[in-house]
């Protein structure tokens, strides 16, 4: 095959979709500079035009999406919380009994900012509140050719650690703001390595499969201490992964009998 021939084969397989939305706009110049023409045809015109311009603006967002993942960096995880171990008389000692890594907003944010900016999109969130009382906050990643993507938490107010309302709302909002930006970005974590420190202990649950037992059993009214017992664990994040399985199934099987 000459190279003219395969030329002209790439040129007719390459999409046309600027000159297609470009030749529309044409038509729809000319036919509204036309007294006679059909108002129903050029209704019909402009709801073509907008669902090109709709298509073009979902393959842009699609294609910046994947470029932009691939150059992503992994977010260490610097943020930790701690479970104190209880004394006899049932109050938490200053001995760190369990301790799970998270990855902080603030580096989150820090670290995809250059990236939204070079491939054209912007990350905004939006806050709320469930008519049962609890946070909601709904990601929202825009890219500048017009499509949009959004993911919503809806998130109890985390009272740990002694923090008065605001204090719980202002986390919870955080903590919304963190996990809606990795769906929406597929942003990957990674924990600090205590060398070796904690071989041979079971793994237990993230904080993200922590927040969905903490809201399912609050949706199905359990008795947090019954769960607790009957999964052989002191408090939530006991919960070893391998069994987080089994602990959403015993939820779910009690919300499907109220």
């Amino acid at each position: 095959m000459s190279s003219a021939v395969a030329e002209r084969m790439d040129q007719t397989q390459t999409p046309v979709v600027h000159d297609e939305s470009a030749a529309l706009i044409s038509i729809i110049s000319r036919a509204a500079s036309d007294p006679n023409v059909d108002i129903d045809k050029m209704e019909r015109l402009l709801q073509m035009q907008e669902r090109i311009l709709e298509r073009n603006a979902r393959m842009a967002f699609s294609s910046a999406l994947a470029d932009m993942q691939a150059e992503l960096p992994v977010i260490n995880e610097r943020g930790r919380i701690e479970v104190r171990k209880k004394d006899a008389s049932g109050e938490r000692t200053g001995a760190v009994q369990q301790s799970t890594s998270y990855a902080l907003w603030e580096d989150i944010n820090e670290a995809i900012r250059p990236f939204l900016q070079k491939y054209g999109f912007a990350l905004s969130f939006r806050t709320g509140q469930s008519s049962d009382g609890r946070v909601t906050v709904t990601g929202i990643l825009s890219h500048r050719d017009g499509h949009r993507e959004e993911t919503t938490m809806t998130l109890q107010h985390d009272s740990t650690g002694s923090k008065n309302a605001v204090q719980a709302i202002g986390s919870s909002t955080s903590y919304g703001k963190r996990y809606t930006a990795i769906a929406l970005l597929n942003i990957t974590s990674r924990g600090e390595d205590d060398d070796g420190g904690k071989a041979g202990e079971p793994e237990t649950i993230n904080l993200e499969q922590l927040e969905q037992l903490r809201s399912l059993i609050e949706e199905v009214a359990a008795d947090l201490p019954k769960f607790c017992a009957h999964f052989k664990i002191e408090a939530l994040p006991d919960l070893p992964a391998a069994r987080f399985p089994d602990a959403i199934r015993t939820l779910e099987y009690k919300r499907a009998r109220k």
